[in-house]
């Protein structure tokens, strides 16, 4: 090649620092678009994972199950002998991701919070048959002892849609009508996702004062028919009620759940012990016939009046007619209950809310608007509505109906246990978090010194972390999944 032809050939361009910099701010600019046009969930996702704490996050959210709100705390703890002063552990916030833990929100409804849900469900199994079968420091022997799975009920406050296997509603004659004009029969054949079910016949013949009132004392009526048992045991034994402690003590747990109709009903579980509670027997006249003789005089005679007001005159308050009470064995025995049987039944209602049950929500109503607005069936709304309007009389402030418009005045608590009965959550969640730790035998004892100091900070999730949380939570079902069906197919391998 001449250098002629090397002179007219094109010269190769190299950009300078004044060409390069035009194309780095429009890199800078294509990938901001690209980032704007990605969902705040994606962006903040992508916040998350940059993050070079990143890993420890995952490993606080995988610790508290995927909870769907977790706590946020910060502060420290430190444990160090009582004598030399030497510190045995320590623990701080200063290293963690924004210097906080994330705890459990510890909800016991699903519909809030599945995986503490979970949990609470377990631990209520656990409380719950360590009262029948021993264990969670519970002596084995309660499991012969008298023990009763009893059912009390609301009184009706008018006819409603009820499902009937394989029969009619309400069969009436001669189609009678109400006051109203209304039909007091119904010969459909409901099912359970029927919406009607749990719907009053007349709305107007319904006794909505009655059935607010009602649950407004519920509490006080239980705490009477525990009363009433006890009294009874002392009669039978022909010992003064004031000395009944002196000869056996009278174990409760119980459990609230709300029927279609939008009633509180209990299932209550009750054991005689001796005078030392779990570690002994009841004498011998103490039998399993004359504590259901008990439960069932106690449930006829127990009630509560209401103070008397110009808005509803008087009421008095007190069980429905379906009572049910039956001996709980350790193994199911005809009717009778076995209990694990007992234990997963308990459990099992006590997770949901009232929403769960379309009786009711899960959080608070302030205004007659907000309950306007909520998305429940009609029934449920003219009882908040007259949680509401209760709730404004003078005589019935103490009863804070409004704030409990919610729940339908309804403002116990749904599991209650005597303080004899068998453990408590709060043992449980020690023994959890120890066995967590891998702690055999906790520093915790009377030659130990803890000082803790830790403050609220936060809670919830950004949307790319509520994203992420809620993989983590799915991802442990299905291994619990996995794991349980492992487990029967071990059993079935070992049966064949």
């Amino acid at each position: 090649m001449s250098a002629a032809s090397c002179n007219n050939s094109t010269p190769a361009i190299r950009p300078s620092a004044a060409s390069s910099a035009p194309a780095g701010r429009s890199d800078v600019l294509a990938r901001e678009l690209r980032l704007q046009a990605l969902s705040e969930a994606d962006r903040d996702l992508i916040r998350l994972l940059k993050d070079p704490l990143f890993s420890r996050w995952k490993e606080q959210i995988k610790a508290i199950g995927g909870c769907a709100n977790p706590i946020y705390l910060s502060g420290s703890t430190v444990t160090h002998d009582a004598v030399t002063g030497e510190v045995l552990s320590s623990y701080s916030t200063d290293g963690e991701p924004g210097e906080r833990l994330a705890v459990r929100c510890r909800n016991r409804r699903a519909s809030v919070c599945e995986p503490c849900a979970y949990l609470h469900a377990g631990d209520t199994f656990q409380l719950v048959r360590a009262g029948l079968s021993g264990g969670k420091g519970v002596p084995d022997a309660v499991r012969d002892r008298p023990r009763l799975f009893v059912t009390l009920t609301a009184p009706s406050f008018g006819p409603v849609h009820r499902v009937r296997e394989r029969d009619r509603c309400r069969p009436r004659r001669d189609d009678p009508r109400c006051e109203h004009g209304r039909r007091q029969g119904c010969g459909l054949v409901h099912t359970e996702d029927d919406p009607p079910v749990g719907l009053p016949l007349c709305p107007d013949c319904y006794d909505y004062v009655g059935h607010v009132l009602w649950h407004a004392h519920a509490g006080r009526l239980w705490d009477r028919f525990t009363t009433a048992v006890r009294r009874y045991l002392a009669s039978a034994g022909g010992v003064p009620r004031s000395k009944l402690g002196e000869h056996l003590v009278v174990s409760f747990a119980k459990v609230a759940e709300f029927q279609r109709r939008g009633a509180i009903h209990f299932h209550g579980i009750v054991r005689m012990d001796g005078t030392d509670g779990p570690a002994s027997s009841a004498p011998a006249w103490a039998t399993e016939d004359v504590l259901l003789d008990a439960v069932e005089q106690a449930a006829a005679s127990s009630f509560v009046t209401v103070p008397d007001s110009g808005a509803y005159g008087t009421e008095r308050v007190g069980w429905g007619g379906q009572f049910d009470a039956h001996p709980i064995r350790p193994v199911a025995e005809n009717d009778n209950p076995s209990d694990s049987a007992v234990a997963g039944y308990v459990a099992k209602y006590v997770t949901k809310g009232a929403a769960d049950t379309g009786a009711g929500l899960d959080y608070r109503v302030t205004s007659l608007e907000d309950i306007r607005a909520a998305v429940v069936n009609r029934h449920v709304r003219a009882l908040m509505g007259t949680c509401w309007r209760l709730g404004g009389l003078a005589e019935l402030e103490h009863l804070r109906l409004r704030s409990w418009a919610h729940a339908l005045g309804y403002r116990g608590h749904i599991l209650t246990k005597s303080r004899r009965y068998s453990t408590t959550y709060g043992a449980l969640r020690e023994e959890r978090a120890d066995y967590r730790k891998g702690d055999t035998k906790p520093t915790r004892s009377a030659d130990t010194v803890t000082e803790a100091a830790w403050r609220y900070v936060g809670s919830g999730y950004t949307r790319g972390e509520a994203d992420f949380a809620l993989g983590i939570a799915e991802d442990i079902v299905i291994n619990r999944e996995l794991a349980r069906e492992a487990m029967d197919d071990e059993k079935r391998g070992w049966v064949l």
